[in-house]
């Protein structure tokens, strides 16, 4: 309700006006520096945006990470200085965004959505990451705090591979490329999700299978939005931005494009499976009904001449000489427990019960 709200805000508003579209938070916002070349590695957390600042002009590899963007004078801070449009501030605070990519001439700006599995294991959790990419320098841009990034300061730490010894452009693609990477996570996330519940519709389809189904969907829409506009992202990245990205960067971006294709492949795969669920789903619930129904009318059957004699022997007519016969109850009992044997050995061997 409170991103509904704040969407609210902007109506009226003139364009590049910094409002914060996403869940509202409280305390400081993270900032961290990385900075490094093959000769060097220094990391740090900053206390104020100013810090960062003397960085834009160096010549080594500079990341500034911002984790939580609730603070819109940060966000204004850091955009003057890096002189970045304020359109691209508005499109980094509006986390409802879908995918985009701009080239700016002196920097580019790219925004995705990194998603995770939640705690419950019932939906998923998108994330906005904004990349602003520069001369030397790199901005990202994330919505909370988490470990998504972490191997890659790790491997910076560590010297492993050749990180350190190649420019921005190979740091954005290893972003990049971590954030899709985490989508296959995803993509089994939902495969696991319709087996189980395709073992549960052939055991005992309800009314919570139903409700399933429908999250399960809504979350793979989701998931769809996020994913599909990459395609086109990626692809504008390498033909439009030459002097961005390197023609040996160009070519593990590609790499990128190819597990993206995989992925939405994957995603229409399980779009067809949900709606085979749905399918399965319809089918059990009327085999189910026609199981009641045929239980029903097999009792229903059974109690048909059972009711017939006792009608006829409920009339009270004075000449009816069952009446006046000394075993004549003992005789209906009889005759009517023998035809309920007999239709129900009939039944067993029609294998209709």
């Amino acid at each position: 309700m409170s991103n509904h709200k704040n969407i609210s805000k902007k109506a009226g508003l003139p364009p590049g006006s910094l409002i914060y579209i996403g869940k509202q938070k409280q305390g400081k916002t993270k900032i961290t520096l990385t900075d490094y070349d093959k000769h060097q590695f220094t990391i740090e957390e900053c206390q104020h945006i100013s810090d960062t600042f003397s960085y834009k002009n160096k010549h080594s590899v500079s990341w500034i990470n911002i984790d939580g963007l609730h603070d819109t004078d940060m966000i204004f801070q850091i955009g003057n200085h890096f002189e970045l449009h304020p359109l691209v501030l508005e499109d980094i605070l509006n986390t409802k965004h879908r995918p985009k990519v701009e080239d700016f001439g002196h920097y580019l700006f790219l925004s995705v959505k990194m998603l995770s599995i939640h705690p419950t294991k019932k939906s998923i959790t998108i994330e906005q990451v904004s990349f602003v990419l520069g001369k030397h320098w790199l901005i990202t841009f994330q919505e909370r705090q988490g470990d998504t990034f972490d191997i890659i300061r790790k491997r910076l730490a560590d010297n492993t591979g050749k990180m350190r010894q190649l420019k921005e452009d190979y740091l954005f693609y290893r972003l990049l490329d971590t954030i899709v990477d985490h989508y296959f996570f995803i993509i089994e996330y939902f495969s696991e999700a319709t087996e189980k519940l395709e073992e549960k519709i052939l055991s005992y389809p309800d009314d919570k299978t139903l409700y399933d189904i429908q999250l399960l969907k809504k979350n793979l829409v989701q998931f769809r939005k996020s994913v599909v506009p990459l395609r086109e992202l990626i692809t504008s990245v390498q033909k439009d931005a030459p002097h961005f990205i390197t023609e040996n960067t160009n070519r593990y971006l590609h790499d990128v494009y190819e597990h993206i294709i995989h992925i939405n492949e994957s995603i229409e795969i399980q779009k067809d499976l949900l709606s085979s669920l749905m399918d399965l789903y319809m089918t059990g619930i009327s085999n189910k009904m026609n199981q009641v129904m045929q239980v029903l009318t097999i009792i229903a059957t059974i109690f048909i001449p059972l009711s017939f004699i006792a009608g006829v022997y409920g009339m009270n007519f004075d000449h009816m000489p069952e009446l006046h016969w000394k075993y004549g109850y003992h005789a209906v009992w009889i005759l009517m427990l023998g035809i309920l044997i007999t239709m129900l050995v009939y039944f067993k061997r029609k294998k209709w019960l």
